[in-house]
């Protein structure tokens, strides 16, 4: 049996902590260390793909942390389950989970069934939430970028002459923003309605 490791080393992380993944890795006997310099948004690993590829049956991937693979609970699943088709063992550090040993399967399946759990209760907060919102006459999703009162607004600067990209700097948005609302029907007739207490309907034409 080979014990190979894998550290995953965060942007965040500093010195002392990307010390420790591989002092611990050292410190357990492993024979080969894989090292990825991962951001929070960077998904391609290459090091751990090679690392995964190069386990043969009897071997034992070893980390520091469960974290260390990735933060994706399918994705960890996945993993999980193509190394115990492989025979390849699963060893974390920090969780003394060794899936070598039934002891070690069974923990490993405890965290995994415990994991799934805690992320479908953020989905179902997540759905209440949007549900809670809908009676409430919110609409789920990104809002509206500009207002009616900023759409007439910057229609009235693009009839006095304005260019897209001053009128964006103005108001906040993007210059797509704005040539989407000039391409529309709405660059034709903007309504704004209730802006003040004595104004119920106001037109601006082009």
């Amino acid at each position: 049996m080979t014990l190979l490791g894998y550290a995953r080393i965060s942007t965040s992380d500093g010195r002392q902590i990307t010390d420790r993944q591989l002092d611990a890795l050292t410190e357990a006997g492993c024979e080969r260390i894989w090292t990825d310099q991962a951001s929070g948004t960077k998904s391609s690993r290459p090091e751990l793909d090679a690392h995964l590829a190069y386990a043969r049956e009897g071997d034992t991937v070893c980390v520091l942390g469960l974290d260390r693979l990735g933060r994706d609970v399918g994705q960890l699943l996945a993993w999980s389950d193509e190394l115990r088709e492989r025979g390849v063992h699963l060893r974390i550090l920090q969780l003394g989970v060794d899936t070598s040993t039934p002891a070690g399967k069974l923990l490993f399946t405890l965290v995994g069934a415990i994991t799934e759990m805690e992320v479908e209760v953020l989905r179902q907060r997540v759905r209440e939430g949007l549900a809670a919102a809908k009676l409430r006459g919110r609409v789920g999703g990104r809002p509206p970028s500009l207002t009616l009162a900023a759409k007439a607004q910057a229609v009235r600067m693009r009839g006095e002459g304005l260019m897209t990209a001053e009128i964006a700097s103005v108001l906040g948005c993007s210059d797509r923003t704005l040539r989407r609302l000039f391409a529309s029907r709405e660059t034709t007739t903007v309504v704004v309605r209730k802006l003040t207490p004595s104004v119920a309907s106001m037109e601006v034409e082009l």
